[in-house]
């Protein structure tokens, strides 16, 4: 087998691009013409290629892929024409020859969730869940609409979080400089000439000397240690299954920075398994599938907990109270929405609570930062600078004396 890439002329006088998986070039050929298009140009797809522009598939573009599908078959269009009309809207990318291969499919016959699933690497199983439950149900432009909400909100939490941590690594990474460059070669000068006065040194200024000893002697280990550490880390969640659960653990237990992963995890967790339920999902299969969107092992573990308890015949507020996630006000949320039969809107309420807290305590995050990243950088020079002109001080008193 092997994988071609082609350009084809339809009926409409639409040229159409896309890649194949076949035998020769001559089978693509006889395809494409069961489709009623005429073949323009056919040649070998190398994959190596193909890997390296799938990296252009972002969030973004998923969110105004279904945008763009959404507006288009509420509007009455076939779901086939919004697809070419999409295409054509799009610059030559893979995604529009994901899009070809996907209105190809299409006209074979194959449903679109299951074109969809073709391509795991661009679609998750949430999201071909949410579409096949859309199909069947005759709501997929509902489907589409609360699928773009729910990325556009993604995007902008990714968005927020990055600026968040954009401004305290850049400025960490100032504040090591600096503590490298004072411990380093300004220290180790300044450091002769106190020994030289001969007199006894205070405590501070005895650790400081020792601090800038240890920076001189070790300082191709302190540069090494945080990329070998970062690479062992790597590695070690990569291929052990129980070091991936405590780390994902340790997370939700930082300081500061895990309640807000918790939240986070608990928020896309509600909203997606709000969007499975509403689409028409049972409850037992929505909770499956939602228990790979969290991408946490700690949290996955106590959704399966509470999945079995379900279909031993727990209701889903007992479960969710046993697994220790929800605060109390969550919990009755959740409760009465299974009480009233309105499940979904009250985990859509649960996502829009959770929503609002990350939101609050990144903007928190970001106005605390700068300035506590200030106070450490000027205690740091504080205490050199007292550390070596203590000294002095103190030799300059006596002679005056």
């Amino acid at each position: 087998m092997a994988q071609f890439r082609y350009r084809a002329l339809s009926k409409e006088g639409k040229v159409i691009t896309g890649t194949h998986t076949c035998l020769s070039a001559r089978e693509l050929e006889l395809m494409l013409e069961k489709l009623n298009l005429s073949v323009l140009s056919c040649q070998e797809y190398r994959p190596f290629l193909g890997l390296v522009r799938k990296k252009n598939i972002g969030r973004r573009d998923l969110i105004n892929f279904c945008f763009y599908l959404e507006q288009m078959t509420r509007s009455g269009i076939s779901l086939i024409d919004a697809l070419s009309d999409l295409q054509i809207s799009l610059a030559p990318s893979y995604l529009s020859e994901v899009i070809s291969i996907l209105i190809a499919e299409i006209r074979e016959g194959r449903n679109f969730s299951e074109t969809l699933s073709g391509f795991p690497d661009i679609f998750s199983s949430s999201f071909i869940s949410l579409i096949n439950a859309g199909e069947k149900s005759g709501e997929l432009n509902h489907v589409l609409k609360d699928l773009a909400e729910s990325l556009r909100w993604q995007d902008e939490l990714i968005g927020q979080t990055k600026k968040a941590m954009t401004l305290p690594a850049f400025i960490g990474l100032v504040v090591f400089a600096v503590v490298f460059f004072l411990m380093t070669y300004l220290v180790p000068q300044m450091a002769q000439f106190i020994t030289s006065m001969g007199q006894e040194l205070p405590l501070y200024t005895q650790l400081l000397i020792s601090v800038s000893n240890f920076f001189v002697s070790y300082w191709v280990f302190i540069l090494i240690a945080p990329v070998a550490v970062y690479v062992l880390i790597r590695q070690l969640l990569k291929y052990s299954t129980a070091a991936k659960l405590g780390f994902d653990r340790y997370k939700l237990k930082l300081w500061l920075f895990g309640p807000i992963l918790e939240k986070i995890i608990l928020a896309r967790f509600a909203n997606y398994l709000a969007l499975l339920y509403n689409a028409g999902l049972p409850l037992i299969e929505s909770l499956k599938i939602t228990e790979s969107v969290v991408d946490n092992r700690a949290v996955e573990q106590e959704l399966i907990t509470a999945r079995t308890m379900i279909v031993e015949g727990a209701g889903i507020g007992l479960a969710f109270e046993m697994s220790h996630m929800f605060p109390h006000l969550v919990l009755s949320m959740i409760k009465m929405g299974e009480k009233t039969g309105d499940l979904g809107t009250a985990l859509k309420n649960v996502s829009y609570f959770y929503k609002r807290d990350v939101d609050d305590a990144i903007e928190n995050i970001q106005r605390l930062i700068e300035p506590a990243m200030t106070l450490i950088l000027g205690l740091i020079i504080g205490w050199v600078m007292m550390s070596v002109l203590g000294p002095i001080y103190d030799l300059i008193a006596n002679i005056k004396l």
